[in-house]
């Protein structure tokens, strides 16, 4: 009799543990589908989300943020037509372009307060040490937010003239400086290289040599503007 106890207490044991290893074997593999069927529902928003940023840069497509604006990427370089204006400038001033750096779209906007809503295209460079000011930009403004980009430039300039930290020989540069507009672009020119020699005749030496190399760069913008339009 005791043996029969004995035999079905054993029984009763083994089903109770094949039951709970049933029944957690069971709970794994529900917390694995749970898991999977998370997993892939993240995957999905985030998908969708790639996919609806993707659509609203190609409808709305002409704001992008980061360095791309109007589709053009401007860490690979100035459009083909603000590459033709630099190589135009340059052309003119050979060793006297002093401006070095590169001016990206969020640092034009940091800068300027010149938002990618308010141009179709730009270019801007200025040094890459404070020593020199040399500075040139040029913004083609989109249609109704020429006078927002205007007022932005010259904001920009009368901070740099009122900026008592100047360094004594790049004062008559910021002083020379200018805002001009022609049709949609408008510049911002501050310019004027080695002015050692000027210097020499005095400070407004210095300003006349310096608005001399703006008239001369304020031109070839002219010329390249025409033409732009008779094209």
């Amino acid at each position: 009799m005791k043996k029969l106890l004995v035999m079905m207490s054993v029984g009763l044991l083994v089903l109770s543990m094949t039951g709970c290893r049933g029944r957690n074997n069971n709970a794994e593999n529900q917390s694995s589908e749970q898991n999977s069927n998370v997993q892939q529902s993240s995957e999905s928003t985030q998908s969708s989300e790639s996919l609806q940023e993707s659509q609203s840069a190609e409808a709305g497509g002409e704001q992008q943020t980061g360095t791309v604006v109007n589709g053009h990427d401007y860490t690979n370089g100035w459009t083909e037509e603000m590459t033709a204006l630099r190589t135009a400038v340059t052309d003119v001033l050979g060793e006297n372009y002093w401006p070095s750096m590169q001016v990206m779209p969020d640092m034009l906007e940091t800068m300027l307060g010149v938002t990618p809503d308010m141009y179709d295209d730009y270019f801007a460079e200025m040094p890459m040490i404070s020593v020199n000011v040399d500075t040139l930009i040029v913004i083609k403004a989109k249609e109704g937010q020429e006078e927002a980009v205007e007022e932005a430039l010259n904001a920009y300039r009368d901070m740099n003239v009122n900026d008592t930290m100047q360094y004594p020989m790049n004062v008559g540069k910021v002083q020379a400086s200018r805002v001009e507009r022609i049709g949609n672009y408008i510049c911002f020119v501050q310019l004027g290289a080695d002015t050692m020699t000027a210097s020499e005749s005095g400070d407004e030496a210095v300003i006349a040599h310096c608005q001399e190399a703006n008239e001369l760069v304020i031109e070839i913008i002219g010329q390249h503007v025409g033409a732009a339009i008779a094209q």
